[in-house]
């Protein structure tokens, strides 16, 4: 679980700026906070914010922290970094990455400075009830490993040559096949999910494949959300009439291996294709949608054919469900979560998610969205509210609604918020 992030002088957000999910003492929704001894973490946040306030910036921080963890950087290659512009000593100052997380019974603090060129500080630390244990910390090329057992001498000495100084030590003892580190470095590739405005669910062949645990529930989740399919399927092309080039054609029918199964996108036609090879033969799938004819058939529609609000369903239910699984924890982020579309779509969506959570669950969602129909305290605590602004020095806040004292349980913080009380609202001069 995210217990916390941090992050400064990245984009608009100069001033080091911090989002925890750790709950406040605020009573509301208890029953749904994930506890782990003393600790409570919240399941969702949600942040609000005129356009150009900031929220996707915050996502783009985790995407950047995210990617050069799990993918690192090529010998030659910059680090992407994109500090604050409006400040000139910012522009060559490091930006700063700060992670707390509940891994397994473990509290961990990961952090990283860098900037284009080099890391220049980084540092991985266990945190205890009384006490905090600095696994290793890194200043540019110097390494210090702390309580380093007999059998990771060799690895330790070994790092200290290999390391460049555009790559996370993180990263290279994961290429290293260093196993101890294995735990944090799988919660950035496979607990954290993150999904853009314009991003496309990438396990979309889950729609056609009848085994799959959430077959039946998202097929039954898109009729009671009134889209018009009764369900997803996959609908056989011949490899002749994929709409590719004859040379990504002949790649991919050498480069598939058995067994394989490949995912691609038309971003013109939006359409999602499948290619599987099963005994040798390479065979080609696009999911479509069935829609009831009045005669009792159905009749198929590709992607194309359906609504940007229904494409936008498609792409982001299956998170949703893996977060409210909770067979394997996951976080996910959102980006404009409320994108194309209807407020009563969001508000179940979010309202499936927090059914699914207790004290015993470990899956978060966190939401940058518009909807102020969800900034309602009969569905979320106000520590679960947050609100992004923009400064008049171009520079991004973000403030938690819990840190008003005079938002009483019973007040109506919507229209509070769109009178501008806690900022983030757009100052439109008409």
């Amino acid at each position: 679980m995210l217990i916390r992030f941090s992050v400064q002088n990245w984009m608009s957000f100069r001033d080091q700026t911090t989002l925890t999910l750790a709950a406040s003492r605020e009573r509301q929704h208890g029953d749904r906070i994930a506890r782990e001894g003393r600790l409570g973490v919240l399941p969702i946040a949600t942040i609000y914010g005129a356009n150009a306030s900031g929220k996707s910036n915050l996502f783009k921080a985790l995407n950047f922290a995210k990617q050069f963890i799990v993918q690192g950087t090529g010998v030659d290659q910059v680090i992407g970094v994109q500090p604050f512009r409006l400040d000139a000593q910012m522009q060559q100052a490091p930006s700063e990455f700060v992670f707390e997380l509940l891994i397994g019974k473990k509290i961990y603090e990961y952090r990283f400075v860098t900037t284009y060129q080099q890391v220049v500080m980084e540092r991985l630390t266990l945190i205890r009830t009384t006490t905090e244990q600095v696994i290793f910390e890194r200043h540019k090329q110097e390494i210090k490993a702390v309580h380093v057992p007999d059998t990771e001498q060799a690895f330790w000495r070994f790092i200290k040559q290999a390391i460049r100084p555009n790559q996370l030590l993180l990263t290279t003892a994961i290429q290293l096949q260093h196993a101890p580190f294995l735990p944090i470095y799988h919660w950035f590739r496979d607990t954290l999910l993150l999904i853009a405005p314009d991003a496309r669910f990438e396990d979309f062949e889950r729609f056609v494949d009848k085994q799959h645990r959430h077959f039946d529930q998202m097929n039954q989740i898109l009729q009671l959300l009134d889209t018009g399919i009764h369900e997803l399927s996959g609908q056989e092309v011949p490899l002749s009439l994929l709409p590719l080039p004859d040379e990504l054609k002949a790649k991919l029918q050498s480069d598939i291996p058995e067994g394989a199964t490949v995912r691609l996108f038309d971003s013109i036609g939006s359409e999602r294709i499948i290619m599987t090879r099963r005994n040798g033969v390479l065979t080609a799938q696009k999911i479509v949608a069935m829609h009831a004819r009045n005669d009792g058939g159905y009749e198929a529609f590709g992607m194309s054919q359906e609504s940007d609000g229904t494409n936008r369903i498609i792409d982001i239910l299956p998170a949703i469900l893996e977060a409210s699984d909770q067979l394997t924890p996951h976080v996910v982020v959102i980006d404009e979560v409320d994108r194309s579309l209807h407020t009563m779509i969001t508000n179940q969506l979010v309202q499936h998610f927090l059914a699914s959570c207790t004290s015993q669950t470990r899956s978060q969602l966190l939401l940058t969205l518009h909807d102020v129909l969800l900034m309602d305290q009969d569905i979320l605590r106000r520590d679960e509210m947050w609100v992004t602004e923009r400064r008049s020095d171009g520079a991004s806040t973000l403030t938690s609604l819990c840190e008003y004292s005079d938002v009483r349980y019973d007040k109506d913080i919507r229209k509070s918020y769109l009178q501008g009380r806690f900022g983030g609202v757009p100052k439109v001069f008409w």
